[in-house]
């Protein structure tokens, strides 16, 4: 479904000199060599701190972001064969979308459906299934500039769905939600993959991606130090949970943990 090889992303940054007030220029991997394969059904968790590389990965996979080096091939192609094609297969969401406020859900719903060449009697029956899924009902018809966080979250994924794509890639999707707006949307990634989709998305809770994730890749400074199941990471590393195998194999690396 998707195969990623060796996906590495470089940039610039201006450093200070040792002892004076110069500084240089240097390069950097923000991810460096990353593989990974994403199979039907799966949801693929993406774990690690800030600054670990997580966002712009996700960037790549969605053709957001050239990479320095690599490939990511989706369903037997690469975005730059056919970025339409790869648009279309995909639904993503990323940490800062924005929406337009004066328009309801339903109303952006249907723009989007447009953008999409979906006929308007499918783009109905796609709206109303969407507005179910993901319990948008209430205010499928207020104005976006009005809903709560957690209701212009479920918006917002709302929007990567209504060209039914084979792929989805989130990051971050949960943050910063009420209990009740996480567990629709985490339904909602369970369903999907039930029907044999492919999830990808990136989070900071732990606890969150071990009940929910089939695989999950522990990413630091920009490399994997990890992957397998849940159940796998916990016997390879000997923890209780995924956050004390992420904590185990860093002092393994013998990074500072302090931060963590």
């Amino acid at each position: 479904m998707l195969q990623v090889a060796g996906l590495s992303k470089k940039f610039t940054r201006t450093v200070p000199v040792k002892g004076g007030r110069k500084k240089r220029r240097e390069e950097f991997f923000a991810v460096d060599d990353v593989s990974f394969d994403l199979k039907p059904g799966e949801i693929l968790g993406i774990i690690g701190p800030n600054g670990a590389g997580k966002t712009t990965l996700l960037r790549m996979l969605g053709g957001i972001m050239t990479p320095t080096a690599g490939t990511v091939t989706l369903l037997g192609r690469t975005f730059a064969q056919d970025p339409n094609a790869y648009r279309r297969a995909i639904g993503y969401l990323s940490g800062n979308t924005k929406l337009y406020g004066r328009l309801t859900p339903w109303e952006l719903l249907f723009i989007f459906a447009d953008l999409y060449g979906i006929p308007r009697p499918v783009a109905r029956a796609r709206t109303e299934e969407i507005i179910r899924a993901l319990q948008i009902a209430e205010f499928a018809h207020n104005r976006i500039e009005t809903l709560s966080t957690g209701q212009t979250q479920r918006v917002s994924i709302a929007r990567c769905l209504i060209h039914a794509p084979e792929v989805y890639i989130f990051d971050e999707p949960t943050l910063g939600l009420d209990v009740l707006s996480s567990y629709a949307i985490i339904r909602f990634m369970q369903s999907e993959g039930a029907r044999g989709k492919g999830v990808v998305y990136s989070t900071h809770y732990m606890e969150e991606a071990e009940d929910i994730c089939t695989r999950i890749i522990l990413i630091h400074k920009g490399s994997v130090i990890a992957q397998g199941s849940p159940e796998e990471l916990r016997r390879a590393t000997g923890a209780a949970n995924i956050r004390q195998a992420f904590i185990a194999l860093l002092r393994e690396r013998g990074e500072c943990i302090d931060q963590f």
